[in-house]
């Protein structure tokens, strides 16, 4: 403590709130802990908080009087409404210079509000992306910190401390200003949805088309992460696949509905996607996939009316084929998907002026992450070497390994197709690939049309103009005698 006081007050005393607090305290700093219930700080304090130096406060006003100056207060507060009455409670309290940190996964745009409102009154709102769920706050998360400058050398000293360490150093960085942080954890979050959706057609390849057990593919998996797949999500894919049901003596997964929840970042993100006119296609994939999973009366109901494929081959003697098909499409749609992702991070520093660093953010997401993955070494190096960089795909640190997987993704796609699986994401990276590829795209008879019926107007390849045909006055053609 300095003075007497606490070095930063945690708000909010869930699991997420209680283990950054902890985490903040093994690392020397002084942490000051408020919640509305005071029996769940009596409680924290009692068990998991005792002894490791955190204080307790019971009312706004001891939080605020307890903390040295400028004083540093981490909101875990569920996002929305609550952010901001304690916002709101917190203001008339502070001083110019003081920071208020939201550490929720909050709409970015919100916090651009919050920040506006705060900076009126000369106090500092910082809306900051915490990934790595509640392990990652305990030991070490990734932190997405945005607003000002000054907010960040303040807190700078507690979230190096705080954050996840790779090789790189500490998984946290200034993202920028207003809600960049915000806005990166949400993007963080759509390339996670992504990630996940891949692994899961990925699974279900396995399971439907290669009628493979839930262990057998958890044991596949294993096995990738010890290649070019490394990564948490990998890991733990191997990990749950594995798992026995103890009341069953089977596999836990194969008893788990199959309706996947969501609490928003994906949809956002896709939705600002198509407000800047960026596609993020394999990320849009994976949102739907999820709200298609809901469905699960339709789905059942169109399961007896709808058929399938009239015989689905077997594709025993190809087990082995398949399998390593799989882990190149699984890695070529990964990079699709995140050069997606870093598109339209791109896209948004240039649109918000938020000077966003990509090369940083691949590297504070080395660590702590639920996407941390070896993937994202080379990501960081390709921006680092060319920061302007438009496609990922592009980069020689991926164009090869690119062009030499995209076959078996194709075969992987075809598999499934045959066989009846769904692959929305992968079919997305596909296509998305080789649209981007394609110098001659159908669009130019979509503008035909839209000059038709609404005098849309176009511009021609081989002169400069923007033209309109007059098609009223166009004879139109027989038809075939």
């Amino acid at each position: 403590m300095s003075n007497g006081k606490s070095h930063i007050g945690v708000i909010g005393l869930a699991v997420m709130g209680e283990n950054l607090a902890l985490n903040i305290a093994r690392n020397g700093f002084a942490p000051v802990v408020y919640n509305r219930t005071a029996a769940v700080t009596d409680e924290f304090l009692a068990g998991r908080g005792a002894g490791t130096g955190i204080t307790a406060a019971y009312t706004i006003q001891e939080l605020i009087d307890s903390l040295e100056s400028p004083r540093r207060i981490i909101m875990m507060v569920k996002a929305g409404a609550p952010v901001d009455a304690v916002k709101d409670e917190l203001a008339p309290l502070l001083e110019p210079g003081d920071i208020v940190i939201d550490g929720g996964n909050s709409l970015f745009t919100d916090t651009e509000r919050r920040a506006a409102e705060y900076e009126t009154q000369g106090l500092n709102f910082v809306g900051m992306g915490v990934s790595g769920g509640e392990e990652g706050a305990l030991w070490g998360p990734s932190l997405m910190p945005g607003g000002s400058e000054v907010a960040w050398k303040s807190l700078q000293p507690v979230l190096e401390a705080i954050a996840a360490k790779s090789d790189s150093g500490p998984c946290v960085t200034h993202i920028g200003p207003g809600g960049s942080g915000h806005y990166v954890k949400m993007v963080h979050n759509g390339i996670e949805y992504g990630d996940m959706q891949l692994i899961a057609e990925t699974y279900d390849i396995m399971r439907n088309s290669l009628k493979m057990s839930a262990p057998e593919i958890g044991q596949v998996f294993q096995r990738w992460n010890e290649g070019k797949l490394s990564s948490f999500l990998v890991e733990i894919t191997a990990i749950v696949l594995q798992y026995i049901d103890e009341d069953t003596g089977l596999p836990l997964v194969d008893f788990i509905r199959d309706q996947a929840a969501q609490k928003g970042t994906g949809r956002w993100t896709s939705i600002n996607s198509y407000e800047l006119g960026t596609p993020i296609p394999v990320i849009d994939a994976a949102v739907v996939a999820r709200s298609l999973s809901s469905f699960a009366a339709d789905r059942e109901l169109a399961s007896g009316v709808l058929t399938g494929p009239d015989a689905v081959p077997d594709l025993s003697d190809q087990r082995d084929e398949i399998i390593n098909q799989l882990e190149n499409a699984l890695y070529v749609a990964k990079v699709i998907s995140y050069t997606q992702g870093m598109s339209l991070l791109r896209v948004a520093s240039e649109t918000y002026n938020w000077n966003l660093k990509l090369s940083e953010l691949a590297r504070i997401w080395k660590a702590g992450c639920i996407i941390r993955a070896r993937l994202l070494d080379p990501i960081m190096k390709a921006f680092q070497d060319e920061p302007e960089l438009r496609n990922l795909m592009l980069s020689p640190y991926f164009t090869d390994d690119v062009n030499s997987g995209i076959a078996d993704l194709r075969g992987v796609i075809t598999v499934a197709v045959i066989s009846g699986v769904p692959t929305p994401a992968y079919s997305a990276a596909l296509n998305y690939f080789d649209t981007v590829r394609d110098v001659r795209l159908p669009a130019n008879l979509i503008q035909e049309l839209r000059d038709y019926f609404g005098a849309h107007t176009f511009e021609r390849t081989d002169r400069p103009g923007t033209f309109h045909i007059e098609w009223m006055e166009v004879e139109k053609p027989q038809a075939n005698q």
